[in-house]
């Protein structure tokens, strides 16, 4: 089950903003999250439109994860550039493509 936020992202087919365009509420009751405050120019949607994101949701927030994922592979900046002074860029280039070849994005 992906995020209602991802779902909403979709729908609106840019950013938002989860403090003042879209506010998002839980009650803790079981039900879930839910749309508590709808502040975009385009119609709220309904729950059976959000659920046709589902597919697509997903994939997003595997690649989010796989991007994570990723980075944290790759090191900071500072590490790259060291390691290409060291080792030389065929070298770098070399270790981010198999970090892509075992963490492939959807």
């Amino acid at each position: 089950m992906t995020n209602l936020s991802t779902k909403i992202k979709l729908y609106a087919n840019r950013e938002i903003d989860f403090l003042k365009d879209v506010r998002l509420q839980d009650n803790s009751d079981g039900k879930g999250v839910f749309i508590a405050e709808w502040n975009l120019d385009i119609p709220k949607p309904t729950l059976a439109q959000l659920d046709a994101f589902e597919a697509q949701a997903t994939t997003v927030e595997n690649n989010q994860r796989i991007i994570a994922t990723r980075k944290s592979l790759y090191g900071s900046w500072e590490k790259q550039l060291e390691e290409i002074n060291e080792n030389g860029i065929d070298s770098w280039k070399a270790r981010i493509a198999n970090i892509k070849l075992n963490n492939p994005k959807e």
